[in-house]
């Protein structure tokens, strides 16, 4: 199975996300990233990669969406 879309999607949101700090296209491109993780037919590293970049999209989505007074703390 191809996961070309997935790919392009992810790495669109991706983009979308560090021009504009849209923390709605991190959410969408970690989910995208997270479901590729799963893959067992891809390899071990990729894999991993996805499930790293996952994470820190999803930790980065939840920082900046904290309001100012939280982040100060």
């Amino acid at each position: 199975m191809t996961h070309s879309p997935l790919w392009a999607g992810a790495l669109s949101l991706v983009l979308i996300h560090a021009e504009t700090g849209c923390n709605h296209a991190a959410q969408q491109a970690a989910s995208l990233l997270a479901h590729l993780a799963e893959d067992e037919a891809m390899e071990y590293e990729t894999r991993a990669l996805c499930e790293r970049a996952s994470e820190r999209l999803r930790n980065a989505a939840e920082r900046t969406a904290m309001p100012a007074i939280a982040r100060k703390a």
